[in-house]
């Protein structure tokens, strides 16, 4: 088996961090950032905290708060069209998914040319992207550490998944402090969606010694803290450790790939416009137990990664175990109990699961699906 391993060159953890990566910027020689944020980041100061810090090392910077919840073509050509007009040298992106997500898309038309669906599907820039700095808000996506860039073309109702290691930020910052201030229903949504990195990396075909240890640490971290992060979001102890599951779990992800969960949930944002962790959320159940045919064992593990006894469990019952640990987690962080509950609609099932199978994502699900089973699961998932 050969396994190559993708991670930004550096990476800064931990409460009170920010400081030490300002400096680290400072090394790199640049001279003007392109901030990219959302409108809550900006209208909360925290794009100014950001751009005031930049000052102090002598760096000039220009805000773009224009990444949408699911960002888009057109997010990323605005962003695109900022930065070349103001003539920055290097993107900063500043949040959670959204923004890191559209940043890359930014950094990656601005040194190799043409439109941002250029590069649909895998490894298909011919340059590494304009530097990229991601500085992480939220303890989810991994989206500050990795080679997935996620983008919405609206014209097709589905979101591009971008896989290319030239993607890949320079240096990501996770400091705790940034992350107090998560409601709960993104504390919640964003924690699900690094559970889903870590089970989908752990079962997916290309898994290997590095990402399954990546993935169980995260899945443990995760099980014993996303329910007092939630409840307690001032908690530092619970929202540092759960910088570091979504780390790990990031790390997991990034080099085992994904599956089906993902596949299908990109429909759903790209198609209604939902939440990308939510979305994850409801469906990682149902789709593990399509999976369980042919990845018990590993689910087993999953299990006791996440607490559960499975002394004397057969491989089927330990996986019905990881499955219903999962539900109960989602039910602790009231994340909706279905899919009909966010407006999904039965009728959209043949393009969502058409959609579905031609996403990269789903090409390292350990157990292979047809068009009706997709619909299936869906249907579920109702």
């Amino acid at each position: 088996m050969i396994s190559t391993f993708f991670i930004p060159a550096v990476n800064i953890i931990g409460t009170g961090c920010i400081d030490e990566a300002m400096l680290a910027i400072r090394k790199y020689g640049f001279l003007k950032a392109l901030i990219v944020t959302d409108a809550g980041l900006a209208k909360a100061g925290v794009a100014s905290q950001v751009a005031g810090l930049l000052v102090e090392q002598g760096i000039d910077s220009v805000v773009y708060d224009g990444a949408k919840p699911n960002p888009t073509i057109a997010n990323v050509e605005n962003g695109l069209a900022l930065l070349r007009e103001r003539q920055c040298d290097f993107v900063i992106s500043l949040g959670g998914g959204s923004p890191h997500d559209c940043a890359k898309g930014i950094a990656l038309c601005a040194s190799n040319g043409g439109h941002i669906s250029d590069y649909e599907g895998v490894d298909r820039s011919a340059k590494p992207q304009l530097p990229l700095i991601a500085i992480n808000t939220t303890a989810g996506t991994a989206s500050e550490m990795t080679r997935f860039c996620i983008i919405t073309d609206e014209v097709r109702h589905v979101k591009m998944a971008i896989i290319d290691r030239n993607v890949t930020p320079l240096l990501s910052v996770n400091d705790p402090n940034m992350m107090i201030a998560m409601p709960k229903s993104l504390t919640a949504a964003t924690g699900m969606d690094a559970l889903t990195h870590a089970i989908e990396a752990y079962v997916s075909t290309a898994a290997n010694p590095i990402t399954d240890a990546c993935a169980l640490q995260a899945m443990a971290l995760i099980a014993n803290n996303l329910r007092d992060a939630f409840t307690n979001g001032a908690n530092i102890t619970a929202r540092e450790n759960m910088a570091y599951a979504q780390f790990l779990a990031g790390m997991a992800f990034n080099n085992a790939s994904l599956g089906y969960v993902h596949a299908m949930a990109h429909q759903l944002g790209g198609f209604y416009d939902l939440p990308h962790g939510v979305c994850n959320a409801v469906l990682l159940p149902h789709v593990q137990r399509f999976n369980a045919s042919v990845s018990a064992a590993r689910l087993t593990d999953v299990a006791h990664a996440m607490g559960c006894n499975i002394r004397g469990l057969s491989p089927q019952e330990g996986a019905q175990a990881a499955i219903e640990a999962i539900r109960a987690l989602s039910a602790a962080v009231e994340i909706p109990a279905g899919l009909a509950v966010l407006g999904v609609k039965e009728e959209d099932f043949p393009i969502l699961a058409t959609n579905a199978l031609k996403d990269a994502c789903g090409l390292t699900n350990p157990r292979r699906a047809d068009l009706e089973q997709i619909q299936e699961i869906f249907r579920q998932a109702m």
